[in-house]
């Protein structure tokens, strides 16, 4: 690889032995992929996937420590992941013990750790820290040193930055060093489309689901979608980077993608059309049937099959304001419509800190609280980690939760009616 002066001189332990050990462990990392040289970070925050104070991660607070020690915090303000609980999401006595004495007994210790190493505010823990409400939103063509497979390719397609699908700890190395290896999607002949896909559906795709097929039929791959554009319009407004949110955490979840584009959409497909994809790329057609495919391949795990849900878990990743403000009116038009006051099913919508102040600010918190459903800022995905909370029947329209977890699938609509009339879809 070849470094600048500053950088060898960085490797060569000119500013101490622990920023020589984090910018060895980058120079590595990139020698694996392939990266040429290292560039510098240049987006004004960073995001760190690691925000939970699992007890088995000790040897990354032993790191964290070294790193604060030495006064090697990172050169960026951060955001993290969501937290892993919160008091409000409906649990019992043994959930609790778990979670609090064999899961995240080191929670607290952490979270001191991430403030002394540069986390923005006390409250940024979220999966999409892009939003206006959290405020970590990069220009186009920020160099990023994320990690977070959600965000990442958010901030990849909706947005035009440039980031690799780092893991934790990358993520936080890069910022600390302020330099990134130089690989992948950092690199435009890495953001070219190796593949076509062509939407041919006869009415709007579930965005979850879609996402889905495409992430597991390109897998790490960069698909240039067509078609698309009939039904989200060519604005990037707030109902089209909503969409596009849940959409690509499928793509990254179901497969490893981290970059799309959509034609007349996305930033570079808008700038770039059709010379954004090679010339050998590969075609793949969605219609109606195909998506029917997919949604029927998915395992139903649920020790049995039909069991009554105790959980509804909406928001992995974590609902918009507006995401927020349309389910309110949804829920409460549906139970009025069934006769109903309350949501037959306990049920979660989760959202950022900051998102979650501001719709408590509208006319539809009220609305919704009435509803029986509970607003939080948990990581659903952390929930359900717990062994106890794996054996319980839990619902959901995210295609990230039901991948990773036993949550079973089920589209927007199909949620809409289990949670306000009961009974099976």
């Amino acid at each position: 690889m070849n470094l600048t002066k500053e950088q060898q001189e960085i490797l060569d332990g000119a500013k101490g032995d622990v920023l020589a050990r984090v910018m060895k462990t980058l120079v590595r990392y990139g020698e694996l992929f392939g990266a040429d040289s290292m560039v510098p970070v240049t987006g004004e925050y960073n995001h760190l996937v690691t925000s939970f104070g699992l007890k088995a991660l000790t040897p990354v607070y032993d790191l964290m420590d070294k790193l604060i020690d030495s006064g090697n915090i990172s050169t960026q303000k951060f955001s993290a992941d969501p937290r892993p609980l919160d008091k409000n999401v409906p649990s019992n006595f043994l959930q609790d013990f778990i979670f609090k004495n064999f899961m995240y007994s080191k929670q607290d210790d952490y979270e001191k750790q991430l403030n002394k190493l540069g986390l923005m505010e006390k409250d940024a823990f979220s999966c999409t820290c892009y939003m206006d409400e959290v405020g970590n939103t990069p220009a186009k063509g920020d160099i990023l040193s994320w990690s977070e497979s959600s965000a990442v390719v958010y901030a990849n397609s909706v947005l035009g930055a440039r980031c690799n699908r780092n893991s934790g700890i990358i993520d936080l190395m890069g910022s600390v060093v302020g330099y990134v290896p130089n690989f992948g999607l950092l690199t435009n002949e890495g953001r070219k489309a190796t593949w076509i896909v062509k939407i041919e559906t006869t009415k709007k795709p579930e965005a979850q689901l879609l996402g889905s097929a495409i992430g597991m039929k390109v897998m790490a791959e960069v698909p240039f979608i067509t078609g698309l554009d009939k039904w989200l319009g060519s604005e990037l407004d707030d109902a089209a980077k909503t969409y596009l949110k849940d959409f690509g955490a499928a793509t990254a979840s179901n497969g490893a993608v981290g970059l799309y584009h959509v034609e007349n959409l996305t930033p570079e497909a808008v700038e770039m059309g059709a010379n954004l994809v090679e010339a050998d790329a590969k075609v793949y057609v969605i219609d109606d049937a195909e998506l029917q495919r997919v949604y029927d391949s998915y395992p139903v795990i649920w020790k049995k099959k039909d069991a009554t849900p105790k959980l509804c878990f909406m928001g992995c990743p974590h609902m918009s304001l507006n995401q927020l403000i349309d389910w309110t009116k949804k829920v409460d038009e549906s139970l009025k419509a069934a006769g109903k006051t309350k949501v037959c099913i306990p049920t979660v919508f989760t959202a950022a800190p900051a998102v979650l102040k501001k719709f408590e600010e509208t006319e539809y918190a009220a609305t919704l609280k009435a509803t029986g459903v509970i607003t939080s800022y948990i990581c659903p995905l952390m929930y359900m980690n717990n062994p106890l909370s794996e054996k319980m029947p839990v619902i959901t329209s995210s295609n990230k939760l039901r991948t990773y977890t036993s949550a079973r699938y089920y589209t927007d609509e199909e949620i809409l009616k289990q949670i306000t009339e009961g009974g099976s879809k």
